[in-house]
């Protein structure tokens, strides 16, 4: 059997399958202005995969961040660190857009529904909301909303992705529900730490 990722510069193969490398951390393969994706294939970093899969690049630093406003806080750091991996995880299917199943890391129904039953969980002991809020609070739950803002930027951009090549629906959902529990959890801190929501005066 043929090696896949022959001609794949080594640490694009290593770390598109979930591998890794001891390679320098550049490649200069880039310089042109395209990229490789797992497989191989090369294209533009102008596209709407690679504007995807840097959005999502960005909310994993982003999680990362609010972890780190959160030291306290084991089950949010516990559940930010899981959503971390999950991001990845996502990436890396939208990353091997002809052969998805060759490792099998990609977003499931189960990663779905363990969103839908964070959010319900964290929502069940917040009060209900009549209006929008304002992003802010404490400097964990502002850099929840933060995330939650990049959740959203990277949901449309998988949306234009969607739009020029199909993307799977679980995936879709996934997405749509990270947003939901990332506010939900920034309620919840702010809750926690006595923060009050405040809703936007329209009237300013």
């Amino acid at each position: 059997m043929s090696d896949p990722w022959a001609g794949v510069p080594p640490r694009c193969a290593a770390l598109a399958s979930g591998g890794s490398s001891s390679t320098r951390l550049y490649s200069r393969t880039g310089d042109r202005g395209d990229t490789a994706l797992a497989g191989g294939a090369r294209i533009t970093k102008a596209s709407a995969r690679v504007r995807v899969l840097g959005s999502f690049d960005e909310l994993a630093a982003q999680l990362g961040v609010a972890e780190a406003f959160l030291p306290d806080r084991l089950e949010a750091q516990g559940l930010l660190r899981r959503l971390s991996h999950e991001v990845f995880l996502a990436n890396s299917e939208i990353a091997s857009p002809k052969q998805p199943a060759k490792n099998g890391h990609r977003i499931e129904s189960r990663h779905v529904q363990r969103l839908e039953n964070d959010t319900d969980r964290l929502s069940a002991s917040l009060e209900p909301l009549h209006s929008f809020v304002l992003p802010r609070g404490g400097p964990g739950a502002a850099h929840l909303q933060y995330a939650r803002a990049v959740a959203r930027r990277a949901e449309r951009d998988l949306w234009a992705l969607h739009a020029e090549e199909g993307q799977r629906e679980e995936l879709l959902r996934w997405a749509n529900r990270l947003s939901s529990l990332l506010f939900a959890l920034a309620l919840s801190v702010n809750r926690a730490d006595g923060f009050a929501e405040i809703a936007p005066d329209y009237t300013v």
